[in-house]
């Protein structure tokens, strides 16, 4: 039988993290975290990283692996991932995949080629003074299926990608040397999708933006310059750690780095919708709906873990 995976996907403060916790108590599982940035360790408030406490005991892989003062790139993640899902069958339990960033998920289970080409420092550079779109155009000579998975306003946009996107269709690879080589048949998945109305979501973000203000991000921001965090860096890791570095640099208040962030989070979350909608195996629920662990127990019906998956 194929070896099976659950993935949980959608925005961020969706309650995916909570529900992926729910689900591995309920049917015995482990969480492999798909997070850009909760993989770097010290980025906690900021990512919204969830706690021990909040974990209920539930077994977590992929957070805090990493230097944030280093790129830890979808490569990184997808070895790393493997290793850690390896681990989960080893403990008899099934894994559950729970995060916003696609194209980790993505690469972790085959959806889009992840070849071993290593970073090309000069022409890093001379693609660096090109702006996105002639990126963007460039990519569609070289490689037109990358091309056309990139073909969403977020990833055309995304100049570190699309670099990254040309650097590996100018190399050439072998397909023996694609790191996730066939890898997407091996699994039977089921794509979880939670997704609450938008009202209620940017509600959601507000709070929780406000519950992480209040609960110590800007000291967090602080630590982390403190540790030898360039700003340049703190930019890089985007969205709260952006704004952050612009307010400890004096370039914003804090009444405006609070607007920017909400703004910038609401386009985030549709970002994330947009990436995901084009993937139509998802199901896409309420993340409060019941249907959910019965969709998965049928799922799990034919499943060589739910004899042994020992439930909490």
């Amino acid at each position: 039988m194929e070896e099976k995976i659950l993935v949980i996907v959608g925005p961020t403060a969706s309650g995916k993290s909570a529900l992926g916790v729910t689900l591995a108590r309920k049917f015995g599982g482990e969480v492999i975290s798909a997070d850009s940035r909760q993989v770097y360790r010290g980025l906690n408030i900021g990512t919204g990283k969830i706690t021990k406490k909040e974990m209920l005991g539930v077994p977590h892989h992929l957070l805090d692996v990493a230097n944030p003062k280093k790129k830890f790139s979808a490569g990184d993640y997808v070895r790393a991932a493997r290793k850690a899902y390896s681990s989960v069958l080893q403990n008899t339990r099934i894994a559950i995949v729970v995060g916003g960033t696609g194209f980790y998920i993505d690469a972790l289970l085959g959806r889009i080629d992840m070849p071993e080409v290593r970073p090309n420092p000069p022409l890093r550079k001379r693609l660096q003074n090109k702006t996105a779109a002639q990126l963007f155009s460039l990519l569609k000579k070289r490689d037109p299926k990358r091309a056309k998975q990139m073909d969403t306003s977020s990833e055309r946009n995304n100049k570190v990608r699309l670099i990254r996107a040309l650097e590996v269709a100018m190399t050439k690879p072998t397909r023996t040397s694609r790191l996730n080589l066939d890898i997407g048949a091996k699994y039977d998945t089921l794509w979880i999708g939670v997704n609450p109305p938008f009202t209620v979501l940017e509600r959601k973000i507000n709070a929780r933006l406000a519950a992480r203000i209040k609960g110590g991000m800007i000291a967090e921001a602080k630590r982390l310059r403190k540790a030898g965090l360039s700003f340049k860096r703190m930019e890089e890791l985007g969205l709260e750690y952006r704004s952050l570095a612009r307010f400890l640099q004096k370039k914003i208040t804090k009444d405006e780095m609070v607007t920017e962030l909400q703004r910038d989070i609401r386009r985030y979350a549709k970002k994330q919708l947009a990436y995901w909608k084009r993937n139509k195996e998802i199901k896409w629920f309420d993340p409060k709906s019941k249907e959910i662990e019965l969709v998965i127990q049928k799922w799990l019906s034919t499943s060589p873990y739910v004899s042994t998956a020992r439930a909490r």
